[in-house]
């Protein structure tokens, strides 16, 4: 009596889905193929965007594989393997996230007749990496070597492959052009694999064609401040002193209170202040630099002490772009 009156034990929450077996297969498949349905149309130069209305009442357009999963809210735990599967494509890779969920979904869909037939997934997964390996051992087949030939033929493949992801509807129009400054862009670097070397500058207005390539180091700054119409705009080989201090006149992050016995003490105090920013001011001309870049402001009596000494200065700029420097400006 006392063991019939024992509690049951619920290892899973009240409305859990416990089917096994192939239905539970098939249903996986759908729910899959249902995802990769959503984002089909988006594929391709011709692809269609997608409007996604949120419930805080956000709208977004856009036919990014990449952006449209992470507003979708996909609960189902084998549908959730997809929106995986294009997290690592967009880490990895960067691009190619709506592919890899359309032929994950064609994979699933092929397979499902052979589901229904009671054919065992291991097998099925078995034939898909013979599969693989062959589609390996073609594209190996067909590959064309870049080794041993010229300056010239090289940057003429790699700008038909740069062209071959371009093709967006977004500047199609422009795919030589911009495929022939990827190029020249990746071949700056030469045998350096850190792509942390190239950067991207977005400045509004202009058409596309008003894109350029910069081998050097290119930062956003507006001129707008004293002393800019009196700084040379151009160098050819200069020092470059790079800074990580300011250059103005400040008041203390911290409460000072200073008291004095006399007000003539005063004036020495204000001059203390003043000999301090001309004595780094001094330091910086006294270097031989002729261009100084600081991390932090550079204020307008700065500005204008290097201007009337011909040089060009700059603060609050980006960091990242300091490795991609060159010998000129």
């Amino acid at each position: 009596m006392a063991a019939m009156l024992q509690p049951q034990i619920i290892l899973l929450k009240e409305g859990t889905d416990t089917s096994q077996g192939k239905a539970q297969v098939v249903s996986n498949i759908n729910a899959c193929t249902a995802v990769a349905n959503t984002v089909r149309t988006t594929l391709g130069p011709r692809g269609m965007d997608k409007l996604i209305h949120d419930d805080k009442g956000n709208t977004t357009i856009s036919n990014d594989w990449a952006t449209i999963m992470k507003l979708l809210n996909i609960i189902h735990p084998a549908a959730k393997i997809l929106v995986d599967i294009a997290k690592s494509q967009d880490s990895e890779v960067g691009d190619g996230t709506t592919t890899v969920v359309l032929l994950a979904g064609e994979f699933l869909k092929e397979a499902n007749p052979f589901i229904e037939d009671g054919v065992h997934p291991q097998n099925i997964i078995r034939s898909y990496r013979a599969a693989g390996n062959l589609a390996i051992s073609k594209v190996k087949e067909l590959s064309v070597s870049k080794e041993g030939k010229s300056l010239e033929e090289k940057k003429s493949l790699l700008a038909k492959c740069a062209a071959t992801t371009l093709s967006s509807k977004l500047i199609g129009g422009e795919k030589e052009f911009f495929a022939e400054m990827v190029v020249d862009a990746v071949l700056a670097i030469v045998n350096d694999d850190r792509l942390n070397l190239l950067g991207i500058k977005k400045v509004l207005g202009g058409t596309m064609r008003d894109s350029f390539l910069v081998n050097g180091v290119a930062f956003k700054k507006t001129f707008s401040y004293a002393g800019f119409e009196q700084q040379p705009k151009k160098f050819l080989n200069p020092k470059i002193l790079l800074l990580n201090i300011e250059l103005e006149l400040k008041s203390e992050k911290e409460n000072a209170e200073i008291r004095l016995s006399d007000p003539l003490q005063y004036q020495s105090i204000v001059d203390a202040e003043w000999n301090i920013i001309y004595d780094k001011l001094d330091k910086c001309v006294k270097s031989g630099a002729k261009i100084v870049l600081s991390r932090l402001a550079i204020g307008d009596l700065a500005t204008q002490y290097f201007a009337d000494r011909d040089i060009f200065c700059n603060g609050l700029y980006d960091t990242r772009y300091w490795p991609c420097s060159r010998s000129g400006i």
